[in-house]
């Protein structure tokens, strides 16, 4: 059967089995190199005070949230977008891979 993708879709290369994450969406089990992670900066404090704060020259404190998508969870959030064909294929090296 033909092959979609050189890397099968994940970064480990020649690593051998990498450990798992849990989709944050679904809960579905994911190998951390295939899956789609998200960081972002999350402050407990209300973001009209925290401007106020900010005015007087105080520092707030923010934490950061990291969240694992699978694929098509990642595709059906808009995280990942489908691109054209045209953007996708790339071209053929030397020896035809």
């Amino acid at each position: 059967m033909a092959k979609k993708r050189k890397s099968g879709g994940r970064s480990k290369g020649g690593q051998g089995k990498s450990k798992t994450v849990q989709c944050t969406r679904c809960g579905r089990i994911v190998p951390s190199d295939k899956a789609k992670k998200y960081t972002k900066r999350v402050s407990s404090v209300d973001p009209q005070l925290a401007r106020e704060l900010r005015q007087q020259g105080s520092y707030i404190q923010t934490r950061r949230v990291t969240a694992y998508y699978c694929v098509s969870c990642a595709v059906h959030a808009g995280r990942v977008h489908i691109r054209q064909a045209s953007e996708r294929k790339t071209v053929p090296g030397p020896r035809g891979h």
